[in-house]
């Protein structure tokens, strides 16, 4: 059954996005600052302040940016119909 997408929610969506960003950072820069900090005192390591920080700023940024998307799609949807997708009723 062919299924199109009418309206994405800016809020919701926003929520998910960044949420899913901000931890998805945290896989990569927890390992990234404790490789820099096995390097020595000689290398330019990353601050751990920023470590603390950079998922902050990945929340927010990708908050931001899935508003504006969501709210792009909701506007240029009744003029292309939207995503469209099959579906299969799930066996219960």
């Amino acid at each position: 059954m062919k299924q199109q997408i009418s309206r994405l929610s800016p809020h919701q969506n926003a929520k998910v996005a960044a949420v899913l960003s901000a931890v998805a950072s945290l896989i990569f820069v927890v390992p990234l600052f404790l490789l820099g900090s096995l390097a020595g005192p000689q290398t330019k390591s990353m601050p751990l302040w920023l470590a603390f920080i950079l998922p902050v700023i990945y929340l927010i940024v990708m908050y931001i940016t899935t508003i504006i998307a969501c709210a792009l799609y909701n506007v240029i949807v009744p003029m292309t119909g939207g995503i469209e997708y099959d579906s299969t009723p799930g066996a219960a």
